[in-house]
């Protein structure tokens, strides 16, 4: 394992944040790319995605072969209350979640980051695919934060 990895997933908040900087309320609920998620369902997805990842992480590290479930992201976007959770409190929690994972994660063994667990959708994963899965997950959604901020700062620029 990578322990240098270990300190990009750690650094996830701050890129989060950064992401999202200057953002109005009523940005993060426009729908500026149809068809896809706004960007407060990403912030949340996000949120929600870290939670369920420090669980799984530490099921791998702890536990014998353990059984990691996925879930239907887009049915948790879709619950109430999702459009009004603060954007700072979501982000405040990913970067907790990420920095408390972190402590447990530099002081495993090599040996932890071979153990493995059985996702019932993408099979077999080890610890150290996990903490480069969901840097890689953060990547990916802040890819598209980019661009749906693009479009919301020509729509500023616009008016």
């Amino acid at each position: 394992m990578d322990r240098t990895r270990i300190e990009v997933y750690a650094g996830g908040g701050a890129k989060f944040r950064e992401a999202y900087a200057g953002l109005s309320q009523a940005e993060l609920l426009a729908d500026v790319i149809p068809g896809t998620w706004t960007l407060q369902q990403i912030a949340v997805h996000l949120m929600d995605s870290d939670l369920i990842a420090s669980d799984r992480m530490k099921r791998i590290a702890a536990m014998d072969k353990p059984l990691i479930i996925g879930y239907d992201e887009t049915a948790f976007n879709r619950l109430p209350g999702v459009n009004e959770l603060a954007l700072d409190d979501v982000i405040q929690s990913f970067d907790q979640n990420r920095q408390m994972t972190a402590t447990i994660l530099r002081r495993l063994t090599d040996e932890h980051y071979e153990r493995w667990g059985i996702h019932n959708e993408a099979g077999k994963i080890t610890l150290a695919e996990m903490v480069d899965n969901y840097i890689q997950h953060l990547d990916y959604h802040l890819e598209w934060v980019a661009k749906k901020v693009h479009v919301v700062a020509s729509l500023r620029d616009a008016n």
